[in-house]
């Protein structure tokens, strides 16, 4: 798989494809799991990256601390296979990294620092975040509903940020040709930016998630052009890069 390959770009999602779970799920799963259930109920009405927001507002109100929020993202599931892939990739040379997420640059780099992986990354891509002086997680969407640059996505991401949009303008901005790119996803909102890739690229797909369908449903007809592998745990993403 390797050879001819001088420089590469990993891009990679975080919930569910970095991590082995969803920040915004379990940091209200493992303190204050009435408003997670409270989430469940809500999502199909209020925008998920709003949703999020009034539920730490709401976790803020009624005495939910900093610390509690930061302590469930240290212990959140991620696994010593996939910390060790990165590694080792970062270590041997001539691959860059891109996390394209719609989780939150707090909740992000809250993990990636308790796992030793704070530059791992050239640019996180995601939901800006930051905590004001009262303990508040305040979390806003990236492309904000008022703002005059809304995405043109026909193809299904959510209305906070077109992901096949953010990498064609990452891809822009550094004027780098990467000779491979790899995509780590599992949601059906890395279908879009998985389109944009070429036939020498390649998605590593997450099993049984929703990326996983929407890949089988339409990949022919929207003309997806990359290879495809499965996987299901990070031991098998590992093994994948120490073949690249």
């Amino acid at each position: 798989m390797a050879n001819s390959i001088e420089r590469q770009l990993i891009v990679f999602d975080f919930d569910w494809s970095m991590a082995d779970q969803d920040t915004d799920r379990w940091i209200f799963e493992v303190n204050a799991p009435d408003l997670r259930r409270k989430m469940k109920n809500l999502k199909d009405e209020v925008q998920w990256t709003d949703l999020v927001a009034q539920s730490l507002r709401e976790f803020h109100t009624r005495g939910g601390k900093r610390e509690q929020i930061e302590e469930a993202l240290r212990i959140m599931p991620f696994h010593p296979a996939m910390v060790r892939a990165v590694q080792d990739l970062k270590t041997r040379g001539k691959t860059s990294f891109l996390c394209l997420s719609n989780a939150n640059s707090v909740f992000i780099s809250t993990i990636l620092k308790s796992k030793g992986l704070t530059d791992l990354f050239e640019e996180i891509i995601t939901n800006p975040a930051e905590w004001d002086l009262s303990g508040l997680l305040k979390v806003r969407r990236r492309i904000a509903p008022d703002s005059p640059n809304q995405h043109q996505c026909k193809v299904g991401c959510s209305p906070n940020m077109c992901k096949g949009e953010e990498l064609d303008a990452f891809l822009k901005r550094h004027g780098v040709q990467f000779d491979r790119i790899i995509y780590v996803g599992d949601g059906s909102n890395d279908f879009c930016p998985i389109l944009r890739l070429r036939s020498q690229d390649m998605i590593l797909c997450r099993k049984f998630r929703g990326l996983e369908r929407r890949i089988a449903r339409d990949g022919e007809k929207e003309g997806l052009k990359c290879q495809v592998r499965y996987w299901a745990g990070a031991w098998e993403v590992e093994e994948i890069f120490a073949q690249l």
